[in-house]
């Protein structure tokens, strides 16, 4: 089963970056006409009902030459009413994997909510600041694989 979620994850996100580099649009992304600054007053700072594991990683110094970066997958779980709380993404992409469920994110670049819904990926880049919650009655599932300093 490791070995498998292993596989899936690489081929995701080498699926995902060779989409990427056309840009295309994604689903649950900021809706036309919506960007703008968004201050996040009153986000939260700390997590609630979620759990984050890392279900695979690699170190990226033998393999491209990325001295001190991890390249990682991590499971999240959100319960209903559950949040991940706010954090920013410089210096650290990161593509997320919308399983299952329907999610809310609040970005520092949008200034409404951003839904995900089952199949959506969400591409987090420099300059990020955001939060999500799950103000549905769901469990929502997450994989997040992103490029981590192991500082």
């Amino acid at each position: 089963m490791s070995r498998f979620i292993g596989r899936s994850a690489a081929t995701l996100i080498a699926a995902a970056l060779a989409l990427g580099a056309t840009a295309p649009a994604f689903a649950g992304e900021c809706p036309a006409g919506k960007a703008g600054n968004n201050v996040l007053t009153g986000a939260p700072t700390a997590p609630k009902d979620v759990t984050d594991d890392v279900v695979g990683m690699i170190d990226l110094a033998p393999e491209v030459m990325f001295k001190g970066y991890d390249l990682r997958v991590r499971k999240l779980v959100v319960q209903p009413g559950g949040i991940v709380p706010l954090h920013s993404h410089s210096g650290r992409p990161a593509l997320i994997l919308t399983a299952s469920g329907t999610i809310k994110e609040y970005n520092n670049r949008c200034t409404v909510p951003v839904v995900h819904m089952a199949g959506d990926v969400a591409r987090e880049t420099n300059g990020l600041t955001h939060y999500w919650v799950n103000e549905g009655s769901e469990t929502v599932v997450l994989y997040s694989s992103d490029v981590k300093s192991m500082k």
